[in-house]
């Protein structure tokens, strides 16, 4: 096990906190806003995972990206629907 490795897996823990703290709010308030960002930081843990799982060399070649991609493109929407209301 290298530093990098552990360091994949605090950041995956991060990402997992974040979404467990985003969904705490949405149960109280049922704003949108917190789920969207509960489930984009969800996504980005998982695809953190995956990557430290799966050994993957070249991050920006593979499908991971996609779903990276998605979850920044989800807390975008979110945000601009909720100033929009």
């Amino acid at each position: 096990m290298t530093l990098l490795d552990f360091l994949a897996g605090a950041v995956t823990f991060g990402f997992l906190a974040c979404a467990l703290f985003f969904l705490r709010f949405w149960q109280r308030t049922r704003d949108s806003l917190f789920q969207a960002f509960a489930i984009a930081f969800l996504l980005l843990g998982l695809v953190q995972a995956t990557l430290a799982l799966g050994n993957i060399p070249v991050e920006e070649r593979s499908w991971l990206y996609a779903i990276r991609l998605s979850a920044f493109l989800l807390i975008l929407f979110a945000i601009v629907r909720k100033n929009r209301a």
